[in-house]
């Protein structure tokens, strides 16, 4: 009897390590499979996010700044186009002004995705 109990306890903690392992991977990988992170599968990228989805060039991360503050921020231009190219794909930064000076800045993603960094208040 002693033999079977030391067994089934030895079987339920391996068990247990088994579940609490598989737990961590999850959260590590964000739950949604591999590789996706909390973003999830075409989540703030831009239209033609793919295998054969071509980067955006300075001049487009511009105009598509431009047209998000058209849109959104009434009477800001684009100031500068500052890119980022510490990953495999450039990325952008875009700072927006207005005629009172306040500022706004923007993110670009590689593919065209557009994305608000400072909220109303702005920074001066």
């Amino acid at each position: 009897m002693k033999k079977f109990l030391g067994v089934l306890v030895t079987v339920a903690a391996v068990t247990a390590l088994l579940v609490v392992a598989k737990i961590a991977t999850a959260q590590w990988r964000g739950g949604y499979g591999p590789g996706m992170g909390r973003m999830g599968p075409g989540m703030m990228m831009g239209p033609g996010f793919g295998a054969n989805a071509t980067q955006i060039t300075d001049e487009k991360a511009k105009e598509l700044a431009q047209q998000y503050a058209d849109k959104n921020l009434a009477g800001f231009k684009v100031e500068r186009v500052l890119p980022s190219t510490g990953m495999p794909h450039a990325m952008y930064s875009v700072e927006l002004k207005d005629a009172k000076g306040e500022l706004r800045s923007i993110h670009i993603t590689p593919f065209g995705g557009v994305m608000p960094f400072s909220g109303p208040a702005g920074r001066n």
